[in-house]
C-alpha cells in the first residue's frame, strides 16, 4: 500500500503506482526517452529490467514502439517532458496510438510552468489544446498525490490512449485517502452560490481555493470544482453549477486557447449561455523563472482569478 501523504512528489507516487500495476499485471511495460531520473522510474527498471524500454532522445520513435508493443497486448507507459511528448511525438501519438485504436499511455511530464528553469522550449502550454482535439483520447491532470494515484490506474484500466499531464515536483495534499476518483467526473471542492472557479492541476487548483477564500471574505460565495478530466468534460456538473451561480471562471496552467477554458465554453455556449472568464495563458510563450514568479509574470495568481470572478459577476 502506498502511503500518499509521505511521498514528496507526483513523480514518485506515479512510479511507484506503476509498480503496483506491474507486479499485478505483466502486460505493463514503462517506456523513457533517456529521463528516467527526471520522470522518477529508475526504481521500476530495477525491480523490472525486462519491461522497462529506455529508447533514448527519439520520442516519436519511443511512441512507435509502445504503439508496436499495444498491439500485441503489452499495455506501455509512456514518459517523458510534455513538451517532447505532445509537440515532438504529436504524428505518431495521433496516428500509430490513437487512429490506430491501441492502448497507449502517453504522460507528459513538467506542464506548463512547472518546467520552471527549463524555459520556454519545455514550457508545454500548448499541450491541452493539441490532444484534446484528438478524437476519444482521454486527458487528465491531477492535482494532488491521491489523484495521481487513483488517475494512474483509472488509465491503466481505460481501454484505449490516454495523455497525463504530470507535474513532477511537489504534493500539495487537497484530499484524503478516501476520495475516489472517476474519469470524466469532475469533484467540487468548495460550494458556493455566487461563481464558480473550475480548475485543473495542482498549480491552479490551489490557487483557484485561495481566491475561493478571499472573495469568501468580501460575502462573495465561490465554488470550487476540481476538473481533472479535461477530456471528456464533466458536462453536467458544469452545466449544474453555471445553472446554480450563473457565472463561471476557469482556471489553466495552459494556453487558453484550446484548452480547458476552451472546452467549457464551446459547451455553454451551445448549451447554456452564461458569463464565462477564463484564467490561463494569453498566446504567450514560456519563459525561465519561478513558478512563482511565473504565477505572476502569466497573471495565474489568485488575485487574477478573484479580479476575473468579479468580473464574470457583473456579466451576470
Amino acid at each position: 500500500m502506498i502511503d500518499i501523504d509521505a511521498i514528496k512528489d507526483f513523480r514518485s507516487i506515479y512510479a511507484e503506482t506503476l509498480i503496483e500495476l506491474a507486479k499485478e499485471d505483466p502486460k505493463v511495460v514503462v517506456l523513457e526517452a533517456d529521463l528516467m531520473s527526471a520522470t522518477g522510474t529508475r526504481h521500476f527498471k530495477d525491480l523490472f529490467p525486462d519491461r522497462s524500454i529506455n529508447c533514448g532522445v527519439a520520442e516519436a520513435n519511443m511512441v512507435g514502439i509502445a504503439s508496436g508493443l499495444s498491439s500485441q497486448g503489452f499495455i506501455p507507459f509512456v514518459n517523458t517532458f510534455g513538451c517532447f511528448a505532445t509537440r515532438r511525438a504529436y504524428d505518431q501519438f495521433f496516428l500509430s496510438a490513437n487512429y490506430a485504436r491501441q492502448n497507449v499511455k502517453l504522460v507528459g511530464l513538467d506542464p506548463g510552468i512547472t518546467a520552471a528553469f527549463n524555459g520556454g522550449t519545455h514550457m508545454p502550454f500548448c499541450d491541452i489544446a493539441l490532444t484534446r482535439v484528438i478524437p476519444d483520447l482521454i486527458v487528465v491532470e491531477p492535482a494532488d498525490g491521491h489523484a495521481v494515484h487513483h488517475l494512474t490506474k483509472a488509465l491503466y484500466s481505460h481501454k484505449g490512449s490516454t495523455y497525463m499531464r504530470l507535474q513532477r515536483k511537489g504534493n500539495p495534499i487537497f484530499y484524503d485517502a478516501g476520495q475516489t476518483f472517476e474519469l470524466g467526473k469532475g469533484i467540487i471542492v468548495r460550494d458556493g452560490k455566487d461563481v464558480t472557479l473550475i480548475a485543473t492541476g495542482a498549480v491552479m487548483l490551489e490557487q483557484a481555493i485561495l481566491a475561493s477564500k478571499e472573495l469568501e471574505k468580501e460575502n462573495i460565495s465561490a465554488a470550487v470544482l476540481d476538473m481533472h478530466t479535461v477530456k471528456p468534460l464533466d458536462k453536467d456538473l458544469v452545466l449544474s453549477y453555471a445553472k446554480k451561480s450563473g457565472a463561471v471562471v476557469t482556471c489553466e496552467n495552459a494556453q487558453m486557447a484550446g484548452g480547458m477554458g476552451s472546452a467549457v465554453v464551446e459547451f455553454l455556449g451551445e448549451e447554456y449561455p452564461s458569463p464565462v472568464k477564463r484564467v490561463g495563458i494569453q498566446d504567450l510563450f514560456g519563459e525561465v523563472g519561478t513558478v512563482g514568479y511565473l504565477l505572476q509574470r502569466f497573471n495565474l495568481t489568485s488575485e487574477h482569478i478573484v479580479q476575473a470572478a468579479k468580473q464574470a459577476i457583473a456579466m451576470k
